[in-house]
């Protein structure tokens, strides 16, 4: 996945704890009592050295307990999606007006994707997304441009972002794909030359990758990434129901649609 933090390293993090957790369990045997002062530095020393035994003895009891952690973050982090997709149902199946669709506007289905356009995933993605489309006329793809990487993600994003201000969602499209089929780093430059390629007025362009509606659109689809938790991209919302962060094939893409149209 192209994510600048991994879903799965994040939810591994909580593991760390485990030997300290498992020598709490441990000493469960001994009186229970809040205040840890009640044992004395001898009996500190001596549970300590059990816990070291038990480990030894039995290396499955850390893996029992890294894998209960494991359990209870990831109930703890799907609590956390399905809030957030529920406060925020109305924001994420319903286009704002200046998002871009892919396919049809109208359509049943709205897969909403979150994407840098300097980010290597996203950009492996946009044919399928194209293909979606295509097969499937009751699927709408609402676009989210959402700068994490950097600079030259801020740059591309306000780019892509201004191309609709004078040519609206075709010329959204054009200069989206412009940028993310370039290899070359984007600077100023750059961004005045693809923008020419697309059929676009360079100068206009420029001026507007400046202005407050650009400013407030990728405000706005950044509030809302953060809104529901987002860790990375491409993220996909599938009718404010479930997410699916990080690349997924056609095929992916196709059963989680389903899924969404039947839950």
């Amino acid at each position: 996945m192209s994510f600048f933090s991994s879903r799965s390293l994040a939810r591994l993090r909580p593991a760390i704890p485990a030997g300290l957790g498992m020598m709490l369990a441990l000493s469960s045997a001994a009186p229970a009592r809040a205040d840890d002062s009640f044992f004395t530095p001898a009996q500190r020393k001596e549970i300590v050295a059990i816990v070291r035994d038990a480990l030894k003895t039995d290396p499955s009891i850390l893996s029992d307990a890294i894998a209960a952690l494991r359990a209870g973050a990831e109930a703890q982090e799907q609590t956390r999606t399905r809030d957030a997709l529920a406060t925020n149902r109305a924001a994420l199946t319903t286009p704002a007006p200046s998002d871009a669709i892919l396919g049809a506007p109208r359509a049943r289905t709205t897969v909403l994707e979150f994407y840098d356009p300097r980010c290597p995933y996203c950009r492996k993605v946009l044919p399928d997304l194209d293909r979606l489309v295509h097969d499937d006329p009751d699927v709408r793809i609402v676009e989210k441009v959402v700068p994490v990487l950097g600079p030259a993600s801020l740059l591309t994003a306000q780019a892509i972002v201004a191309a609709a201000l004078q040519g609206g969602q075709d010329a959204y499209f054009r200069m989206q794909r412009a940028i993310m089929t370039d290899t070359t780093k984007p600077d100023a430059t750059r961004i005045r030359l693809l923008a020419k390629q697309a059929g676009l007025d360079a100068d206009r362009l420029v001026s507007d990758m400046a202005g407050t509606a650009v400013a407030a659109t990728l405000r706005a689809n950044s509030e809302l990434a953060e809104a529901i938790h987002l860790e990375g991209t491409p993220t996909f919302v599938f009718d404010a129901r479930y997410i699916i962060p990080g690349a997924v094939d056609y095929d992916a893409l196709k059963a989680a649609i389903e899924k969404s149209r039947h839950s």
